[in-house]
């Protein structure tokens, strides 16, 4: 089986989110079972080097394919190699010509999915993710001789909407543009094109996958959502569970089991000390690594923060976002010292300390497709404390590997931190949560194969 994963960005190349991890990750799970996938991505970087291995003309773009071991590096340095991130300016401006940067992938991942593809390996599936790869079903759909097309919505807040004038340089039939094809409200979606012509739909868990097909979370496309309920799967994703183990991580101050769990006070220590929380090893520290966004419920932090404090308990926050949230949470910090610790930016290595150090992590998310960081934190002996939403929801045991609580408010949100700290108080029952937490199966082993099922179910033979 020969699959293209066609991704906007893969760790440790490129990673702007939860989708970076993933693009590392499930190849390699998915090539463990058997699969043969190359990974297409941009070239942003002159760091990512690979031998020059076709030259293509997309859109009127001249570009080179890399190949670097099981990855392809789409060259094309005027729309790729920038001083700034994948999608935006180093300001947060998103750049004026994202439709045609992500066109040209998309028409990159569809002409390799063609039997007019200059390389020798052929995919049977291509497997495309989030907006920026998604016109690839929409091309392929129009093709005699393809692969079968997978879109996965990481999620579906994110659309790429751009103007409708961009069809006929994106290089679509004027017969796409209707209600059931790439139109939105008037606008070309390139999201939308990607669920619509896609022969299968995935999301990444079951719950969101449910949920977007109602209007609450269908973001304007639950419609579309439910005429292809049938080709909609849930498939929850999974954590490189190598990188993030308590007994092996390099990044935390003491590495720790579920039969040494007295060795996890060491990182709360060092949490404390290195986010200037004053040194109380029985005060209940939560932790928080987030986007600072209205969706993961930064607001709603900021607003318990009071009443958190009063508890008491600590909080040390780490995340980057939206500058009002950035600048509430600051103020959260100075108006209570010792108990609440902000850093506004990004850290690997902190990140990995608050998922050590932290006794229960926070995850308030008003939506939540997936989420990772409560599956480290179960795996860290830290129970988190979460919305019932999404993939929490599929990932969490309330009440036995951690808390979740319906409301998305501040009262729900300080009554889930309540509960969740008296049951800290009991030390046989916390050290049980912590346990069952660690002992659950997070990694990629299981989702890699109903993928594999999946491209079995749809593959058809090599276009040579």
């Amino acid at each position: 089986m020969n699959v293209l994963f066609v991704t906007p960005e893969c760790a440790p190349l490129t990673k702007t989110g939860g989708l970076g991890d993933v693009s590392a990750a499930l190849p390699a799970a998915l090539r463990a079972t058997g699969v043969d996938v190359r990974t297409l991505m941009p070239r942003y970087s002159a760091a990512m080097t690979g031998v020059p291995i076709a030259r293509l003309h997309l859109l009127g773009s001249d570009c080179q394919v890399l190949e670097a071991d099981a990855m392809l590096l789409l060259d094309c340095p005027d729309l790729y190699l920038r001083d700034g991130g994948p999608y935006q300016t180093h300001d947060g401006d998103d750049w004026e010509d994202n439709a045609l940067r992500f066109g040209v992938l998309s028409r990159a991942a569809a002409l390799l999915g063609t039997p007019a593809s200059p390389l020798s390996w052929q995919p049977q599936v291509v497997h495309c993710h989030d907006w920026p790869t998604a016109l690839a079903p929409a091309y392929l759909h129009f093709e005699e001789r393809r692969a079968a097309t997978v879109m996965t919505i990481h999620n579906l807040a994110f659309q790429g909407n751009f103007d409708a004038a961009l069809l006929e340089p994106l290089g679509l039939p004027r017969s796409s543009f209707h209600m059931d094809g790439v139109e939105f409200h008037g606008r070309l979606s390139l999201l939308k094109a990607g669920i619509a012509y896609a022969d299968a739909v995935t999301t990444v868990s079951p719950s969101y996958a449910r949920e977007i097909q109602g209007e609450a979370l269908g973001c304007g496309l639950d419609g579309l959502l439910r005429r292809r309920r049938e080709a909609l799967t849930g498939i929850a994703n999974g954590i490189d569970v190598e990188t993030w183990n308590p007994a092996t991580d390099p990044r935390i101050a003491q590495p720790y089991d579920a039969q040494s769990l007295e060795a996890k006070a060491a990182n709360k220590a060092a949490l404390q000390q290195r986010m200037g929380l004053r040194q109380d090893e029985d005060l209940p520290l939560l932790g928080m690594v987030s986007r600072l966004t209205q969706q993961k419920g930064a607001d709603l932090v900021a607003a318990a923060a009071g009443e958190l404090a009063a508890m008491p308990v600590q909080l040390a926050l780490l995340g980057k976002g939206q500058r009002a949230l950035e600048e509430a949470l600051r103020e959260v910090a100075v108006r209570h010292p010792g108990r609440i610790a902000v850093h506004i930016g990004f850290d690997e290595d902190l990140a990995h300390l608050i998922e050590a150090g932290a006794d229960m992590f926070l995850m308030p998310s008003r939506f939540e497709p997936c989420g990772l960081n409560q599956m480290y934190s179960q795996r860290y002996g830290t129970p988190p404390v979460a919305r019932a939403t999404g993939g929490l929801i599929d990932t969490i045991v309330d009440g036995s590997t951690g808390f979740l609580f319906e409301g998305a408010d501040a009262e729900a949100l300080v009554a889930a931190v309540r509960r969740a700290a008296a049951a800290y108080g009991d030390a046989a029952r916390w050290a049980r949560i912590q346990r069952a937490g660690m002992s659950r199966d997070f990694s990629w082993g299981a989702a890699a194969r109903r993928y594999a099922d999946l491209y079995a179910r749809l593959a058809t033979p090599p276009p040579r």
